[in-house]
């Protein structure tokens, strides 16, 4: 399919999601939020889809937010369905069976950043921006921002940046956990890749459960504990469960097909 606000491309079992605003510093609009979507659904029941990353085209912006010039008068009706909407996208890419890396290029601001969390594990150029300035626009965050932030850096931070509507560096983003490493420009999509690369190796399906299971720790009402046991359970009739262990006992890399 064609796309008017990202670009795709598929090389060696990875599917790289590009937003391709670059003049709008990537800014996100409704039919951007709904493409990504639509390219993330599709490539969950792709066999040649192992996994994805997501990134802005350009140097200066990995999403810099929403599109605010397009929502600017909605009553709310209309914003209550385009934070519907959002969270939507948002849950697509979290609860998806596929790891999602963001590899943040630049600013990653408001619902751009809001993106970024909703993927598994963040890699971030030295010249990457987070922040939810939202407070400054008399708003919220409104595509889960208020409750992914405080799963990775914790309340107390958390809170103070919604507050504050303060952008933080790359470096500060990493001492708090919001990415998972740090690099230079030029390394970005060659160390997302890396990465990547090495968790598609792994068991699809265990890949999947421990994705299940991580994100029932943060659901309420839901119990991890029990969702473990039972995922553990389920892996043992699971044909990537026969390779590994006949691969360990053999001394041997094991080949998994999921």
């Amino acid at each position: 399919m064609s796309y008017n606000n990202i670009l795709t491309s598929l090389e060696d079992s990875i599917l790289t999601i590009s937003i391709n605003r670059e003049s709008k510093l990537n800014a996100l609009t409704i039919e951007t939020l709904r493409e990504i979507k639509h390219a993330v659904d599709e490539a969950q029941t792709n066999d040649e889809v192992h996994g994805m990353i997501l990134t802005g085209v350009g140097e200066k912006a990995f999403a810099a937010g929403a599109d605010i010039s397009e929502f600017a008068h909605f009553n709310i009706e209309q914003a209550t369905r385009m934070s519907a909407d959002g969270h939507d996208v948002m849950n697509a890419i979290e609860n998806g069976n596929k790891v999602v890396i963001a590899a943040v290029n630049g600013f990653s601001l408001g619902g751009g950043c809001e993106l970024a969390m909703a993927c598994h594990l963040r890699v971030a150029s030295t010249q990457a921006k987070f922040g939810q300035p939202e407070v400054n626009l008399g708003v919220p965050p409104g595509y889960g921002g208020t409750q992914r932030l405080v799963q990775l850096v914790g309340k107390g931070k958390a809170m103070e940046l919604l507050l504050t509507g303060d952008a933080i560096d790359a470096q500060t983003a990493l001492n708090l956990g919001l990415v998972n490493r740090v690099v230079e420009p030029a390394e970005l999509m060659s160390e997302t890749r890396s990465l990547l690369k090495k968790i598609c190796g792994k068991s699809p399906s265990a890949v999947n459960k421990v994705i299940k299971c991580v994100n029932d720790y943060f659901r309420p009402n839901v119990n991890g504990m029990q969702r473990e046991i039972y995922e553990f359970g389920e892996a043992f009739e699971t044909p990537d469960f026969q390779e590994g262990t006949d691969a360990f006992l053999n001394k041997r890399k094991p080949n998994f097909r999921g």
